[in-house]
């Protein structure tokens, strides 16, 4: 026990000295870093990014059909910006896409990339929707 008064700094009483932790520092196993996982901007760009240069369309040829900006189109595109559904839609449309077509195709990429990365034992499909469907929130 510390000789001592409770009040001083740096003091500790007679309780606190006995706390024991529930587990060594050592015994704690080591955490996993966590994964990251990818915005869904970036998906929504590489999607339109890819369809555009499989059509081997320019930014500027795709802006204008859009009537979006050719820097902003860029932007979205990167992942730099997230874009409003009107936007997307309208990009999307310019593209020949639907807004669900896009929307589905990020989905499907977000899939592939979280499902490479998702730890073993790991099941998806308990917390999946009971449907194979897209499902956004505001």
């Amino acid at each position: 026990m510390s000789t001592q008064t409770p009040n001083q700094p740096g003091t500790r009483t007679a309780d606190e000295a006995r706390v024991i932790p529930l587990r060594p520092a050592a015994a704690r196993p080591p955490q996993r870093p966590a994964v990251k996982e990818p915005l869904w901007r970036d998906l929504v760009g590489d999607v339109l990014r890819r369809e555009r240069q499989a059509q081997e369309r320019t930014l500027k040829d795709v802006a204008e059909a859009a009537r979006i900006s050719m820097p902003y189109l860029s932007e979205v595109e990167r992942g730099r910006k997230e874009a409003s559904s009107e936007v997307l839609a309208a990009a999307a449309q310019a593209l020949g896409l639907s807004l669900a077509d896009l929307l589905g195709r990020a989905q499907g990429e977000l899939i592939r990339l979280t499902s490479r990365s998702a730890p073993r034992g790991r099941t998806t499909t308990s917390t999946a929707a009971p449907y194979n469907g897209l499902c956004l929130a505001a």
